[in-house]
């Protein structure tokens, strides 16, 4: 019997997290699933970092289920000049944690920060002559061309977010971390509780104004905050969340082992459901500025290895509900999905083949670090079937051991490996995040800019502005489709499955909304 069934069953003297039970009403106690390394949104796309950006910040647009924009600080907007000038009001009410107003000049200062590091901000100031604040509420957007993606691009849900915050900590460099948190969204965060490897603790804010219109769905609509606090537990051992779910001492378990899944199921007082719809897409990502992995014939070679079967079975078990393989560069059963170029990865796997390809491609022996987390199961899993599949095609394997807020941190070092860099980490992206190349956050090649892995590729930079300007749907597939060819051949990143994964919580709480995991409209009946 597996370790983690026996400590299970010998949950009843578990030493359980300490987690009060006092306040429980007016205290919603989550476990992520990892510890906050990054405070800033902006620096960063963890989705850990992310989920703690909506609780604090506040943005102009919210993304609803059917990824439609729709004003949240905005009140309304208007366009002119043909499309090529925006005006952005803001609604009434809206002050940050410090008691200042919000300002639209404190609006443009966040959007020319984000902008600078998140892909579909890139695409929107290059297409921007200026971004304007007139007055304190007006900001207005001066374009050298159409861009009628904009209210999407600031409604961008995932992996960052266009977080609005004071001018003076939106003028830091975007390539710098923003370390205080001045927001002006429905809940503060708390750093005098902060612990790190612990908790992560905030605050319902007071003078937060919800809109008064719509319904809450997603990031849009009316946000409102039942909890007077939200508390994130950080606990590293499975088990151990399991049983204080089963004894109802934590209330939500934002997204539990997959072999853990049954016995939440048969906990009378435990939800188990899907809240993420297009799931998530599992991928390997190379740094390409060091060797082996900066000759892209090398990382070619790699992609006739992968089976994306192994992956998926390791990482959430045989149940072929729970995860999908012949999985490309887009989200399946997306506009912008096709079996263009598939055959790289869905071909008989030839381990011989590879081994050759290698050395033709110039593999000399260097070193390969593989960057393993062991506070995410899944992820773990991932880089573990890496290092062994690279062990087996004669690779010179490292698989470093770390948690995951130490990987956020390793992975922006650009470092050759004997001087603490790093050659592969895996990860995953909510299906959401690459549906298509606008805010696909793998889907880039412009070097520094791109984020860790650093991948350049001119052709995947044009083709992706040319799906901007596409006139149509069929034309912006047809686009779609000579992108994936291009990645099969550039290789930015390898996709290695789409998997389902559930979220669990007490069934007393209502309001757990579809999509990211959002802590407002969350109350307990």
């Amino acid at each position: 019997m597996p370790t983690r069934r026996r400590i299970l069953q010998a949950a009843a003297v578990l030493a359980l997290p300490s987690v009060a039970r006092g306040q429980g009403a007016h205290v919603l106690k989550v476990v992520p699933q990892a510890d906050l390394a990054v405070l800033d949104p902006v620096w960063t796309t963890s989705y850990q970092t992310r989920d703690h950006g909506f609780l604090v910040f506040d943005t102009l647009f919210g993304l609803d289920s059917n990824f439609r924009a729709s004003p949240q600080m905005a009140d309304g907007v208007v366009t002119e000049a043909d499309g090529k000038t925006w005006r952005i009001t803001l609604r009434d009410g809206l002050t940050f944690h410090d008691g200042s107003k919000v300002l639209a000049r404190d609006a443009a200062a966040s959007i020319r920060r984000w902008g600078a590091r998140d892909g579909f901000g890139q695409s929107l100031l290059a297409a921007c002559d200026e971004i304007a604040a007139p007055d304190d509420k007006t900001i207005v957007f001066r374009l050298k061309r159409p861009f009628p993606l904009l209210p999407d691009a600031l409604a961008k849900a995932s992996p960052s977010m266009c977080p609005i915050m004071p001018e003076r900590l939106a003028r830091i460099d975007p390539f710098t971390q923003v370390t205080e948190m001045v927001g002006s969204g429905p809940y503060r965060y708390k750093a005098d509780e902060r612990v790190a490897g612990d908790r992560v603790v905030y605050e319902r804010n007071d003078a937060y104004v919800p809109r008064s219109d719509g319904t809450s769905d997603g990031t849009a609509g009316p946000k409102v905050a039942h909890f007077d606090r939200v508390e994130w537990h950080i606990i590293p051992d499975s088990a151990t969340v399991a049983a204080a779910m089963q004894q109802q001492e934590i209330d939500w378990w934002l997204i539990p082992d997959a072999d853990l899944l049954p016995l939440l199921h048969r906990q009378t007082h435990t939800t188990v459901e899907t809240v993420w719809p297009t799931g998530f897409i599992a991928t390997m990502r190379f740094n390409q500025l060091i060797p082996p992995f900066d000759n892209p014939a090398i990382r070619r070679a790699i992609i006739g290895a992968v089976s994306q079967p192994d992956y998926m079975i390791g990482m959430v078990g045989t149940d072929p509900a729970l995860w999908r393989d012949q999985v490309g560069y887009f989200c399946p059963n997306t506009p912008m999905a096709s079996s263009a170029g598939m055959e790289a990865l869905t071909s008989r796997r030839d381990l011989g083949a590879v081994r050759k390809a290698l050395a033709d491609a110039g593999y000399k022996g260097e070193t390969v670090v593989v960057l393993t987390p062991t506070d995410i199961a899944s992820a773990k899993a991932l880089a573990e079937i890496t290092a062994d599949m690279l062990r087996k095609l004669g690779m010179t394997v490292e698989a470093p051991a770390t948690d995951w807020a130490t990987l956020v941190q390793r992975r922006v070092k650009t470092d050759p490996v004997e001087k603490g860099g790093w050659s592969i980490y895996h990860t995953s992206w909510a299906g959401l995040d690459m549906i298509n190349p606008a805010g696909h956050p793998f889907l880039r090649g412009n070097g520094r800019a791109a984020g860790p892995g650093w991948p350049s590729s001119s052709a995947i930079e044009a083709l992706r502005d040319e799906w901007f300007t596409a006139p149509d749907l069929a034309a912006q597939q047809s686009v779609a489709r000579r992108i994936q060819l291009q990645a099969f051949t550039d290789v930015p990143y390898i996709p290695l499955g789409q998997y389902f994964a559930p979220t669990a919580y007490q069934s007393n709480l209502t309001g757990i909304l579809k999509g990211n995991p959002v802590f407002w409209n969350v109350r307990r009946t």
